[in-house]
């Protein structure tokens, strides 16, 4: 079995307001050194098969479902886990 993290976040240059919102409440805070805030989601799977049929499943899961390819960029880490 592998665990997979999926890491999605906007774009480069595509207007974030949630992170902007969190930057501003931040700099409210008294934490003047934040210079940008960009929120994102991470999500984890557990999926059975082998390394490259996990990978090649996640890779179609975010192109069809997970990212909007359009704004978000995503990334993935895939780590065996030893079930007990």
């Amino acid at each position: 079995m592998f665990e997979v993290k999926v890491y999605v976040s906007l774009k480069e240059g595509v207007l974030d307001p949630q992170g902007a919102a969190v930057q501003n409440s931040l700099h409210h805070l008294g934490y003047e050194g934040v210079e940008e805030v960009r929120i994102g989601k991470v999500m984890t799977l557990q999926i059975q098969g082998t390394r490259e049929k996990v990978e090649a499943e996640v890779k179609d899961m975010c192109e069809k479902l997970l990212a909007n390819t359009v704004i978000e960029d995503y990334r993935y880490e895939i780590e065996e886990v030893v079930s007990q």
